[in-house]
């Protein structure tokens, strides 16, 4: 969509701001198509890595075996994190916002990097990958420092989704548990120029350094209209409680005209490409844990709300019981999903450089003009 002079595009919704060769999306075909660079989303999801799909998206290209493995290994050698990261957390106020949290380790975490103010490719590349690296350390340690829990160092023999797991969790996980995260991350790395992308690519225009790009990010998706989604999906199923209360809580909730969290998407008009991969997810968790309630309540539910209102569920709804199963606690569902997408807001942050413009749009202006001004009286 391009704007006429002096047309006002409310959210800027549709407007094309810049190009990227990062991510197609296409919500409105049937069915919608997400990929990245040129691959689909229902290719890779569920079978590569998140080792794979950071690569990918970072440079632009699949690694080979050589290439894989040289980038696993870098970032399980860039996971730890200064102890001083635990005597913050210790500090931060138990009232205070998670994300505020992770807004906040992130910064501390940049302003610890002797070279934080290095430019160049380079430079920035490395960068990237110690923020994804060291993300997930992070938001591990805060699960645990909240639980009151020691805080666990890295494991250097796991790869990327079964070390997350094993620092949130305090005990390695298996197979089911690992291929769900994996996909959990893939899906979340990256989704074009969302709130928190399009902050990030701000901040890089001004020729900041990129941890304050992805800071940004971060307080972008901190708003509930954009990260918080995922924590209410669940408190929403929960509240349901049962399968018996399925139709009663739906009719209801409809009745009174509340937002049901976990449906429906800004982009995707004919259903979320993401969803599927994780319901897949969420139905393997359940059985491997022999806990099928929270599968059998969300299916439930999507199912009768497609059937009342014809709105698919998004990615954040089957996110949310994965997640539970997982063992994340209900308030870091939005920190998990930075830890993933801070690899989409990075390879965002590298294309901003390599190509950058000053992002400067304007208003227009609806005030009074032409006043004539007055000093005030003195008494």
């Amino acid at each position: 969509m391009s704007a006429e002079p002096g047309q006002v595009i409310s959210g800027l919704e549709g407007v094309l701001a810049c190009e990227s060769s990062i991510t197609y999306l296409d919500g409105a075909s049937d069915p919608s198509v997400l990929e990245y660079r040129g691959y689909n989303i229902h290719d890779i999801a569920e079978t590569a890595s998140f080792e794979e799909i950071a690569y990918l998206l970072l440079e632009g290209q699949r690694p080979n075996a050589g290439e894989l493995e040289a980038f696993d290994h870098e970032l399980r050698r860039l996971r730890h994190v200064p102890v001083e990261l635990t005597r913050l957390l210790e500090m931060i106020p138990t009232y205070a916002h998670p994300m505020a949290t992770l807004r906040t380790a992130a910064s501390f975490l940049a302003c610890l990097d002797p070279e934080q103010e290095a430019t160049g490719r380079a430079a920035n590349e490395k960068k990237a990958r110690r923020m994804v690296a060291q993300f997930p350390t992070a938001v591990a340690a805060m699960a645990r420092v909240s639980q009151g829990l020691d805080v666990l160092r890295p494991d250097p023999e796991l790869g990327h989704a079964a070390n997350y797991l094993y620092m949130l969790n305090g005990k390695r996980p298996d197979d089911a548990s690992t291929r769900a995260l994996d996909t959990a991350l893939n899906l979340y790395a990256e989704h074009e120029l969302n709130a928190s992308t399009f902050a990030v690519r701000v901040v890089v225009g001004t020729l900041s350094d990129i941890a304050s790009a992805v800071v940004a990010g971060i307080a972008a998706l901190k708003g509930p209209l954009h990260g918080g989604a995922i924590d209410e999906a669940m408190r929403m199923i929960m509240d349901v409680g049962s399968v018996d209360n399925i139709r009663p809580w739906v009719d209801r909730a409809l009745a009174e005209k509340r937002l049901l969290m976990g449906f429906g998407h800004r982009v995707y008009k004919t259903g979320d490409a993401r969803a599927p991969h994780l319901r897949n997810m969420c139905r393997a968790l359940a059985e491997s844990s022999g806990e099928p309630r929270w599968y059998d309540i969300a299916t439930g539910v999507e199912d009768y709300v497609r059937e009342q209102k014809r709105i698919p569920a998004n990615v954040d709804y089957y996110a949310a019981p994965v997640l539970h199963y997982l063992g994340f606690p209900l308030n870091l569902f939005t920190n998990f999903v930075a830890s993933s997408r801070v690899v989409g807001w990075s390879a965002h942050a590298l294309e901003q450089y390599d190509n950058n413009r000053l992002i400067r749009p304007r208003t227009r202006y609806v005030g009074l003009r032409e006043q004539e001004y007055a000093p005030a009286e003195r008494s």
